[in-house]
């Protein structure tokens, strides 16, 4: 019998929430497909847009996977987990978001209905680890060689990457940008720095008037009206120094009682400035580009001899500056000498729309360049951002890991049909997830016919016949609504997309699948009840009349 006296034990703040077992995995789950579906319809060509207004009536309008769910500010805990596979996938490819998402959520919808047949999760986590691994290799097995000697190879993957968004109205033109762009700065081991691109954005003209300037562009104007506005042959210094009259590190105070002190005093100022720029004047410069400020007086001595001077520029950008021209950063102007000159065929200003831009163009092998996106409007001119830096990423990518595959759904066809056969060498429940797994693979055909009013069930009947015949590269074709061999269309995208999506969507279901207990702690604030009842009254006094 037992003690109908004992009080429950509470181990837990009063206002804790606690959901545990099957009710936690479902929760989980259906808070990750709802992530997934939210982008579902922005995958492949024919994906739509979605329009993002924050809470200052800021409008983005994108299909971009990453930015779409980076302007959601999504609060549920699960659901910031399938986020997060998004933002690796963009920290380490660049393009491929959509996919990994739509993947991950695919994996968590199939596990639930293994979950409903009373399997275990350990047993559905321990069969998509086996079948992660199992993609992997089919993967390595099944990309094809690229080289950067590729040219027509890397602008069709460049292509790949922009056709469905706000750039596919001139995706060769851009696609050739990207192409030459990472020619110009790639190293012997095929490496890439991708900060040695820089994209400079203009709203004016239209999106084909994008341009590639083999050098930088630096959105600032001349500092002084007599400046020059181009210079041939230019010898750039990059300076990390001020020419201005540093002020005093604490505060202090001249007393001056004399007006002729007062005079010396302005004129000591600016025989200081001139002794500044008869230096850099004397180590030949005829361009000076200054991370810092430069005083008026500076301004005027400068524009005097010839110079043409830019200040205030960012860090980054005197970076990319140094690698193009060949220069050295400088911080101290005794140290500045020829040898620490850029060189630049010319540096000039241009105005770009309502405002004047400083190109240096001209240089010799430069190892860092500027992409100029133009556009009609800031939102076209964003969106071509976005879909550039998905091709550079997708370039780079290829390049890094030297392989690639066909697009269109072909890839993910043949790598469902490799886990199929694989599961059928397995004994045990473990089976039931694999071939799960496999058909999770296949989101990405269905989707993309689904976003292009196809019937999926017809489309993937055909594509599985298809690949069955030994087509390893059969895919969807969107425009002319059947199937097409992606590798002879052109649709090809980096192996790195789907090593990365496939690694990241499955450990995050994985992890999610092992969560049985998910425990809230309380949001309130309000402080707790003073000792001894309302109104902080002695222990004992609480309830007297």
């Amino acid at each position: 019998m037992t003690d109908q006296n004992v009080q429950p034990i509470f181990i837990l703040p009063e206002d804790t929430k606690r959901t545990s077992g099957k009710d936690a995995q479902r929760n989980n789950i259906a808070a990750a497909k709802a992530v997934a579906e939210t982008v579902r319809t922005t995958l492949g060509p024919k994906g739509m847009d979605k329009m993002l207004v924050d809470s200052m009536n800021e409008t983005v309008v994108t299909n971009d996977g990453v930015t779409i769910l980076d302007e959601m500010s999504i609060e549920h805990p699960t659901a910031k987990m399938i986020v997060e596979v998004a933002k690796t996938q963009e920290d380490e490819v660049g393009d491929g978001t959509t996919t990994a998402v739509i993947l991950a959520g695919e994996l968590l919808k199939n596990a639930e209905d293994l979950l409903d047949k009373n399997i275990h999760p350990t047993i559905v986590t321990k069969g998509y680890k086996l079948a992660a691994d199992k993609t992997q290799d089919l993967l390595e097995k099944l990309g094809e060689d690229v080289d950067v000697k590729d040219e027509d190879l890397l602008k069709k993957i460049g292509m790949t990457a922009m056709t469905g968004k706000g750039a596919e109205t001139a995706k060769e033109l851009l696609s050739g940008l990207c192409v030459k762009a990472v020619k110009k700065i790639v190293d012997k081991g095929n490496n890439v720095d991708l900060d040695d691109i820089k994209i400079e954005k203009k709203v004016g003209e239209g999106i084909e008037n994008s341009e590639l300037i083999e050098g930088i562009v630096l959105d600032k104007e001349k500092v002084h009206v007599g400046m020059p506005s181009k210079i041939e042959k230019a010898k750039v210094a990059l300076l990390d120094v001020a020419l201005e009259i540093k002020s005093t590190e604490m505060d202090a105070k001249i007393s001056i009682d004399d007006p002729n002190k007062l005079q010396g005093f302005l004129d000591q100022e600016e025989n200081m400035l001139k002794d500044m720029v008869s230096k850099v004047i004397e180590s030949g410069a005829n361009v000076v580009v200054c991370q810092k400020g430069i005083d008026d007086v500076a301004q005027y001595l400068l524009s005097e001899n010839g110079v043409y001077a830019v200040r205030r520029v960012k860090e980054s950008d005197m970076g990319r500056l140094a690698k193009a021209t060949g220069g050295k950063v400088v911080s101290n102007l005794n140290a500045l000498d020829k040898d620490k000159l850029g060189k630049a065929g010319k540096v000039e200003k241009i105005k770009v729309g309502d405002d004047e831009m400083t190109y240096v163009s001209g240089c010799e092998n430069p190892k860092a360049v500027t992409l100029l996106v133009k556009g009609g409007t800031q939102h076209v001119v964003d969106e071509v951002e976005r879909a550039i830096t998905d091709a550079l990423g997708d370039v780079v990518a290829s390049l890094k890991t030297g392989k690639v595959v066909g697009g269109a759904g072909a890839i993910e066809m043949e790598l469902s049909k490799g886990l199929r056969e694989y599961a059928n060498s397995l004994s045990g429940r473990e089976q039931l997830a694999v071939l799960a797994f496999a058909e999770a693979i296949e989101v990405v055909p269905r989707t993309l016919a689904e976003n292009a009013g196809l019937d999926p069930i017809d489309m993937l009947t055909e594509l599985k016949a298809s690949h069955d015949s030994g087509k390893k590269w059969a895919g969807i074709d969107v425009f002319k609504r059947g199937v097409q061999d992606a590798w002879e269309n052109g649709v090809i995208e980096p192996l790195k997309i789907k090593t990365q999506a496939v690694k990241s969507a499955s450990e995050v279901a994985e992890l999610i699948l092992r969560i049985d207990d998910v425990i809230a702690g309380s949001t309130s604030k309000e402080p707790a009840m003073p000792p001894g009842g309302m109104g902080g009254m002695p222990p004992g006094m609480g309830g007297m009349m």
